[in-house]
């Protein structure tokens, strides 16, 4: 029996937790850049499951890597040494130049494991007293939905009514080397940063900012923990978003395009003796660096490097962006991004930016509205020149036809 899109979405309503809003449409296939619904049509993916799908739907390479490891073993638990894990380790211990690896499945691990180790790390290296150590953050981040991390969120649909929180977290403005300069206390042990704000709506930082932020860790001794969970693993061009300002983070957070979206893949790199202070028990992951999660990854890079998928969205997202800025639109105040990470920026009386991207799924293309007035563009990074112009075509159609929607 298939059941129509309709059906689907009335089962979900009926049975499942109101916690996102996604726009009514329901896939059933994907490959590369296209998804398809359940009634057959086409749709140009540029969401990539935030970020998670950098190499394009189901991956034939990725695929047969995940299919030929799932019938020798999947999951040993920690306890025991796989085949996967050191080769895992290796290899992307040369991609990054990290010295130490550990391995999670969500970002959202990545985040926490990353706080924890710092944490210790500050207290048992830098001599920070017990219990005082304090991490800056910085406004509108997203670094997941956990409750030790929605404590330091500044959204209020993230923070909001989950309280009492953990202490230890300041909150400043990014963006803003001189505030991060005033808040470094010598009880400060970690700066925690997206290299850019996904969720807060594709927010890049003045040119500098990173460069400027690099040195007044170094000079202050506070870890540099940057979050390319969204930003890395080619999205922005670079293989780092961290690489476009010249610098090494003291710690590294990556998930999502890690697996190519078959598995939840997330990671920690350290490149000082951070990762060295945790022994065993003080933490782990029964999933954690599995054989499945890390044959998985080990494709999911090597496609990334050997396919020019870096490279490629360097130059299709010039291409995007450029497209979207020539458009005739008096909706659009705002084109930024970096790579085909991308966000268009409405007017206040454009009415809001939900209705242009159900607008869009009408033209056969997926993206998705964030902070009312933005929309996120990050297609995989397979896209073609010629995939990227229908998309503009596209876009400029729905956003020059403004009218109709408010």
């Amino acid at each position: 029996m298939t059941l129509t899109s309709a059906e689907f979405i009335a089962i979900e309503h009926k049975f499942g937790a109101r916690n996102y809003k996604p726009l009514d449409v329901v896939l059933t296939r994907g490959e590369g850049v296209y998804v398809w619904d359940v009634e057959g049509n086409r749709y140009l993916d540029c969401l990539s499951a935030y970020s998670a799908v950098n190499q394009g739907h189901c991956h034939p390479r990725i695929l047969k890597a995940m299919v030929e490891q799932a019938h020798k073993l999947t999951l040993t638990s920690r306890a025991f040494r796989n085949d996967q894990l050191g080769l895992f380790y290796e290899e992307l211990a040369e991609l990054t130049g990290a010295h130490k690896v550990l391995p999670m499945n969500s970002g959202a691990e990545a985040v926490e494991t990353a706080i924890k180790a710092v944490r210790k790390w500050g207290y048992e290296v830098k001599g920070v007293p017990e219990g005082q150590a304090e991490i800056i953050v910085a406004a509108n981040n997203f670094h997941g939905r956990t409750l030790g991390i929605v404590g330091f969120s500044t959204d209020p649909d993230a923070r909001n009514g989950f309280g009492p929180f953990a202490p230890g977290f300041r909150i400043i403005d990014f963006g803003d080397a001189g505030a991060l300069e005033r808040a470094i206390t010598p009880n400060t042990v970690a700066f925690l940063v997206e290299p850019i704000q996904g969720e807060a709506g594709v927010i890049v930082p003045p040119p500098g900012y990173f460069r400027r932020v690099r040195e007044l860790c170094t000079r202050h001794g506070v870890t540099l923990i940057l979050d390319e969970i969204q930003t890395g693993l080619g999205r922005t061009g670079k293989f780092l978003a961290e690489e476009h300002e010249g610098i090494e983070a003291d710690v590294t957070l990556i998930g999502k395009a890690l697996s190519g979206g078959f598995y939840p893949v997330s990671a920690v790199l350290s490149n000082n003796d951070v990762l060295g202070v945790l022994k065993p028990g003080q933490h782990g992951s029964t999933f954690g660096g599995n054989p499945l999660a890390c044959a998985v990854a080990r494709e999911a890079l090597k496609v990334l490097v050997e396919e020019g998928m870096i490279e490629n969205a360097a130059a299709m997202g010039e291409r995007f962006q450029a497209g979207l800025r020539a458009m005739r639109s008096n909706i659009i105040t705002e084109v930024r991004g970096r790579g085909l990470m991308i966000a268009v920026e409405l007017a206040p009386d454009a009415g809001g930016a939900r209705p242009y991207c159900e607008a869009l799924q009408a033209e056969g293309l997926l993206a998705k509205d964030t902070h009312g007035a933005t929309i996120r563009f990050a297609p995989p990074l397979v896209i073609t020149a010629d995939q990227v112009d229908w998309a503009v075509e596209r876009i400029e159609k729905v956003l020059s036809a403004h009218t109709a929607l408010n």
